[in-house]
């Protein structure tokens, strides 16, 4: 694994803070209808997606996930002004204020959404894979899905061929424990969502999704192993998230005692710690950070609400051109 140094542990602890903002600040925004339709929000399961960074090459290796995906794009090097601005809708958003919420895309930056069919980027993540073997650009795409997707039948599919092909993918479920509202416990009769790897002999095991380091010594391995040719691996991330499912959930499927005593291993926090005891930092430049994310989503915000919405000509130019039909004229 790449070697975690200060360097590392302050830019994780400014990316994660920097997501954790972003989100609370997209929580305020839906208050006040400036954020329309659906917003799953990623509260918590920060170094589930730090850990990941650290193993991954950025140049070539490619990410898939679902709804919940506002924060990794940024990770992989979108610019968050413009995830803002499609969530507001704005023409200057990565899907021209299209997508909205669920379909946050770039391909330049190698991030393919962004779902709102649950698993269906399962399958989708290791057709990614297929491509990246078929041509021999050496990159490995990582596919995430949630606990309740687990339960999906593509899943098994996809299983199957991945392992049956050598694949270079990892799949990755981001067990959070309650999928829309209802505790895996309750969705099947084993816990242990990794587990299903076994039954196509695929390597799997679980992490400790709350631990930056943890989840980036087991993506690395997983990586490596995909990128030398041996297939795809499985790993159940093993995290929680402190806001509902969505901003519409009420949670009464759980206690506010419950989410309080995962605060208290919050990975944020966990990073934070490790800085000041091992003095990587002091409390004025943690501090001068804190206020360099302040000022960035203040930023994103500007911008997004000083971008103009998408014309209705839009509409037309994104579907299809036809030639020998002129009436449509195309600006795009």
């Amino acid at each position: 694994m790449k070697e975690v140094t200060k360097e590392v542990y302050l830019k994780w602890y400014e990316d994660m803070l920097l997501w954790r903002k972003f989100e609370d600040k997209l929580a305020a925004l839906y208050i006040q209808q400036k954020v329309r339709g659906f917003l799953h929000l990623y509260n918590g399961q920060e170094a589930v997606l730090a850990g990941a960074l650290h193993a991954m090459d950025l140049t070539k290796d490619k990410m898939i996930t679902a709804y919940r995906n506002h924060v990794q794009p940024i990770g992989m090097g979108v610019d968050p002004r413009r995830v803002m601005a499609e969530l507001l809708g704005k023409v200057t958003g990565t899907s021209k204020g299209m997508g909205g919420s669920m379909h946050i895309f770039s391909k330049e930056h190698r991030f393919y959404g962004g779902h709102g069919i649950v698993g269906g980027q399962i399958p989708v993540g290791a057709g990614l894979a297929f491509a990246d073997k078929y041509f021999e650009t050496g990159g490995v795409t990582m596919t995430y899905f949630g606990d309740g997707a687990a339960r999906q039948g593509s899943l098994h599919e996809a299983f199957n061929m991945a392992m049956l092909w050598k694949l270079p993918v990892v799949f990755i479920v981001e067990n959070n424990g309650y999928a829309m509202g209802t505790s895996v416990e309750r969705t099947a009769n084993h816990t242990d969502i990794w587990k299903l790897g076994l039954g196509y002999e695929m390597p799997c095991g679980p992490v400790d999704g709350m631990n930056p380091i943890k989840v980036a010594e087991a993506m690395t391995e997983a990586i490596d192993r995909a990128r030398r040719g041996d297939g795809p691996t499985f790993l159940e991330m093993k995290t929680y998230r402190y806001r509902g499912h969505s901003m519409s959930d009420a949670q009464l499927y759980r206690s506010k005692e419950e989410v309080e005593e995962y605060k208290k291993i919050d990975p944020i926090t966990q990073v934070l710690d490790v800085i000041l005891d091992q003095k990587y930092a002091t409390e004025e430049e943690i501090e001068t950070i804190d206020q360099r994310v302040k000022d960035l989503v203040e930023e994103c915000v500007k911008f997004a609400e000083e971008s103009p919405y998408p014309e209705i000509q839009q509409l037309y130019d994104v579907v299809y051109d036809q030639e020998n039909y002129p009436f449509l004229p195309h600006k795009l």
